[in-house]
């Protein structure tokens, strides 16, 4: 570990003339306007160590990561009765398809695709009023970052509310076959102020630590799940956690890891560390084209794939 941060200097040495690739997510007129030259990396260690390089502290929209705190609750209250409504599998189409959800009767393929996400928004709503949800998730988020200076971007949460007619469309399918419980612009509304969290590397990395360290957070000393459900949870990321590109980041990253629109990537290194990266510019599946190179250069120099050096 002595040497991680040489190593991290070394990863943002190699990408800094590549910074400004990819297309910034523009059908998400707020995320339209992140400048694509920004790159930013944060590790924490199960001991507490943080590690950091670049933009690690400029705050940015994690989308699609907030499926990963959001899926944690939903288990908490429901355990494994969350897979009558939600599949385990990867999904191989787009993180917005509605084909496949027609297909399979309205049961999305797994929780991290954005009807999955719906229906354990659903779940977590459990006969609350969406403030309440939301501000469930702001407090759990706060909690295991250690940090309550977390917010919600409002501005996302509203461009995301004016232009997500897909995802509309996703809740009212899933509405007609009964497996939305809630009225479908609550549960959207739940939806969307989820994934505008704003966070920056280094809270991402932090928040996520419990699922590097068996379910508990060893910097704070609380336990959050069991090292079943982190195992269980790290199991999704790596199979489910990248869209239809979730074959390829394992293949070549190796490590359980969810990506967000926003351009960020949470993954784990179980028994090691946490590590977030957010590059805004997104290769042709929707994940951080910088992001997921810097993994790729982490997993080889550290040997830390999951899959052995």
């Amino acid at each position: 570990m002595a040497d991680l941060q040489a190593t991290l200097d070394s990863i943002y040495a190699d990408i800094q003339p590549r910074i400004g690739e990819g297309k910034v997510a523009d059908y998400i007129p707020e995320l339209a306007k992140v400048d694509p030259k920004q790159f930013g990396m944060a590790i924490v260690t199960v001991d507490g160590k943080v590690y950091r390089v670049g933009d690690a502290d400029t705050a940015f929209s994690i989308q699609s990561i907030s499926k990963v705190f959001m899926l944690t609750l939903a288990l908490g209250k429901v355990g494994e009765g969350l897979w009558k409504r939600v599949g385990r599998e990867p999904s191989g189409s787009a993180f917005n398809s509605i084909v496949q959800l027609e297909h399979e009767s309205g049961i999305p393929r797994n929780p991290f695709i954005n009807a999955g996400a719906i229906a354990v928004s659903d779940v977590v709503m459990a006969g609350h009023a969406p403030r309440e949800a939301i501000g469930e998730l702001l407090r759990f988020v706060r909690y295991l970052a250690d940090d309550e200076s977390i917010t919600i971007d409002d501005k996302v949460a509203r461009s995301e509310t004016q232009t997500g007619y897909r995802n509309f469309a996703l809740a009212n399918f899933m509405r007609a076959y009964r497996n939305l419980d809630h009225p479908v612009d609550h549960v959207l509304g739940v939806y969307f102020h989820q994934c505008a969290l704003s966070m920056t590397c280094e809270q991402l990395a932090r928040a996520g630590l419990f699922l590097a360290a068996r379910g508990s957070n060893p910097t704070t000393g609380h336990s959050v799940v069991s090292p079943k459900r982190a195992r269980r949870i790290n199991a999704l990321m790596l199979t489910c956690g990248h869209y239809d590109g979730s074959g390829d980041f394992a293949y070549h990253v190796g490590l359980p890891g969810k990506s967000g629109v926003g351009g960020g990537i949470f993954a784990v290194a179980p028994g090691i560390a946490s590590i977030a990266v957010w590059s805004p510019g997104l290769n042709k599946v929707g994940n951080s084209q910088l992001g997921a190179a810097a993994l790729e250069m982490l997993a080889a120099r550290t040997g830390w794939s999951v899959f052995g050096d």
